[in-house]
């Protein structure tokens, strides 16, 4: 999951949604921090956008859910190693997982009933609570 398909075909983000790399849009540029001459010199800084608004790739509903909980434009920034080929990699998983994890859908909770052990537990601690309580209350007044 999250990785570029061998033949080109751009991002894989799940079983249903592969995102052609026309899609992707990619910056470079200096990374900061310490390095020396190689990171004066080397655009070593990833920045990975994705177009959820324009994406001819989603259906309207996986285009709602992301607009709804990531907005139209997604953007990944990684400056993490020296290499922008490995940046580039960590990026393309990244926004994989981002995508993949505004797409899932929760199961909706399905209310219980709590057992008549919880139940129990629960009293047995409210009394120990409300004992502990009570005995504060009988030290205040023989001070």
């Amino acid at each position: 999951m999250g990785e570029v398909m061998d033949d080109g075909a751009g991002l894989r983000v799940n079983r249903r949604l592969v995102l052609p790399p026309a899609e992707l849009v990619w910056r470079f540029s200096a990374s900061g921090g310490p390095g020396g001459q190689h990171a004066n010199t080397a655009n070593t800084r990833v920045e990975l956008a994705f177009d959820v608004a324009a994406s001819a790739a989603l259906g309207p509903r996986q285009r709602a859910r992301l607009l709804d909980r990531l907005g139209p434009r997604v953007r990944v920034v990684v400056s993490d190693e020296r290499s922008q080929a490995r940046n580039r990699e960590i990026a393309l998983q990244r926004l994989a997982e981002r995508l993949r994890d505004a797409l899932a859908v929760e199961r909706a909770r399905q209310p219980t009933r709590p057992t008549e052990a919880s139940r129990e537990r629960r009293l047995r601690e409210k009394r120990a609570r409300s004992e502990r309580k009570a005995e504060r209350r009988a030290q205040v007044v023989e001070l």
